[in-house]
């Protein structure tokens, strides 16, 4: 299956480097080019693309904003939104997070990366780059909120193998990490994933970091 890619980024150059990058890959094709924020949330709705490869700064909407437009439209349900900067600064990362990206990258990262990332975001799930460490994550998630989090009664709908693998997620692991952990297949473990992720109403593995964090079922480190 070919995952189609939507580029947002205000630079014309950096996004020709990136397409003729994403063209190369026989699974991945762009699908469509945006210069402002604006263009990108527009170009998400008729393009239909699999995940947006979205810059931060950029005129008329930031990427930021666009990325919260996109996230909240239920027509755009199946969209991924990979945030790509220059800017990899603590304050940005917790925006992205709370404006529902699927993942953070550096603009420096190496091309097979990148590519990995797009289809590590694409199959659901999370990813931060190096710089976005645990302890930021949960720094973003020891922030305050305008609205109530998900309480600890939450988990109760999850099995106790299923609330060890949501566990596991928060704390970085891959789903070949978790099975190696658990001493279980790959595909095991990620439909304890998929099953712990349907149970909590939950849109990506991002978003299951959350709920452990603030469910309390992980702890942020001091």
């Amino acid at each position: 299956m070919t995952i189609r890619i939507l580029l947002a980024d205000d630079q014309k150059l950096i996004r020709a480097g990136f397409r003729v990058l994403v063209d190369a890959a026989p699974d991945l094709r762009v699908v469509g080019e945006a210069s402002t924020g604006r263009e990108a949330v527009d170009l998400a709705r008729s393009t239909r693309a699999d995940v947006v490869l979205m810059d931060i700064r950029m005129p008329e909407l930031d990427g930021l904003a666009a990325t919260r437009e996109i996230i909240a439209d239920e027509d755009l349900a199946g969209v991924r939104v990979l945030i790509l900067t220059t800017f990899e600064i603590d304050e940005y990362v917790f925006q992205a997070l709370r404006a529902g990206a699927s993942g953070f990258l550096g603009k420096g990262v190496e091309p097979v990366e990148l590519l990995a990332a797009i289809r590590t975001v694409a199959g659901g799930d999370a990813l931060l780059s190096p710089k976005a460490t645990q302890g930021l994550i949960a720094r973003f998630l020891a922030a305050p909120e305008d609205r109530p989090g998900p309480t600890a009664t939450m988990l109760d709908a999850l099995t106790v193998r299923e609330r060890e693998v949501l566990g596991l997620v928060a704390l970085g692991l891959s789903n070949d990490e978790i099975a190696e952990r658990l001493y279980v297949s790959t595909s095991t473990a990620k439909t304890h994933v998929n099953r712990a992720m349907t149970k909590l109403g939950a849109r990506d593995r991002a978003q299951l970091v959350v709920i452990a964090y603030q469910t309390g079922l992980v702890r942020s480190p001091k």
